[in-house]
């Protein structure tokens, strides 16, 4: 019987702040309406001071642990995917361990901007495949608060900050990843990209993006590597339960799912409480899907994401 890596365990946490669109009618000229109806963005979540990507990992992960019936001591490894880490180095998945009081198993970051968990969850399925992990604790956690240029209406009302877990578990049977499909373009790089880093001007810099360009590669190639995996997974579009994309703009997310022929009925929302958070959106949307009650045993669940790189790319699993 074929090996699967099975998500046992859904985790996430937020911010305390919330952050209202209207926050920002005194910063920059944009409104309430004119978010909501370009993006669908109603709030989202700001790190208070101090407060830290890993800090948010960690209290992701234990969530995910409690969710799963395991203790960090049961993982083997885990795999941070960030754009906004604490520090240079070392990985925020390192801290994240470390703040479990894990003292075993291995670690490290994955940095593909907002496709940032679908390429860690890929990775992390190659790990339990391989035969070197049996349980890895797969977080997608972000701050992006912190790059954000608030005199750029276009970029600034778009994010959040949060962090979404699952635990992995190897098992036999037919549950589990289904298949994954990665792709990069580096020549669009210049699409959405920070304009700072540490061997070109030492500083983090601030996000800079062709909203307009970017909404164009999104939808067609959210759609495209969406179908890749199902074909890939032996599947049609009929057989998929629920789509959980990355939440970044509503009407990408509409306009792929149109594509892709699957009713809103079918796609999980939660970019109207949290924004885009990056490498946290999806993992977030599935903790906050399981959370509800929506996701069910054998249901055949379809991530896709696109980010900065350009890197794009979705994993399909028998939840």
């Amino acid at each position: 019987m074929t090996t699967r890596a099975v998500i046992r365990g859904t985790g996430h946490y937020l911010p305390e702040r919330i952050v209202e669109n209207s926050w920002f009618e005194d910063k920059v000229d944009t409104s309430d309406e004119w978010i909501r109806s370009r993006t669908g963005i109603e709030r989202r979540h700001f790190a208070a001071e101090g407060e830290t990507t890993s800090q948010l990992a960690i209290r992701a992960a234990e969530a995910a642990l409690s969710n799963a019936g395991m203790e960090a001591s049961a993982i083997d490894a885990i795999v941070v995917a960030t754009s906004t880490p604490d520090l240079t180095f070392p990985s925020v998945a390192t801290m994240v361990q470390a703040g479990l009081g894990m003292t075993r198993g291995f670690c490290f970051d994955v940095q593909a901007v907002c496709a940032g968990f679908v390429f860690a969850l890929a990775n992390a399925d190659g790990l339990i495949h391989s035969g070197q992990a049996e349980r890895v604790l797969v977080i997608g956690a972000e701050t992006f608060s912190r790059i954000l240029d608030f005199d750029d209406r276009a970029t600034c009302v778009l994010f959040g900050d949060g962090a979404g877990a699952v635990v992995l578990e190897a098992a036999a049977g037919e549950r589990g990843i289904l298949a994954t499909d990665l792709n990069s373009d580096g020549s669009y790089r210049d699409i959405l990209y920070v304009d700072g880093g540490v061997s070109t001007t030492g500083h983090s810099g601030k996000l800079k993006m062709q909203g307009n360009v970017l909404f164009r590669h999104a939808v067609e190639k959210l759609a495209q590597t969406a179908h890749s995996a199902i074909e890939k997974a032996g599947l049609t579009a009929e057989d998929v339960d629920w789509l959980v994309p990355h939440q970044a703009n509503a009407r990408i997310i509409a306009a792929t799912a149109q594509r892709m022929g699957l009713p809103m009925e079918k796609v999980v929302l939660t970019v109207a409480d949290h924004g885009n958070t990056s490498a946290a959106s999806i993992p977030l949307a599935l903790s906050v899907a399981n959370q509800s009650g929506k996701l069910k045993q054998g249901d055949v669940v379809v991530t896709e994401a696109i980010g900065g790189g350009l890197s794009w790319g979705s994993v399909v699993l028998r939840w």
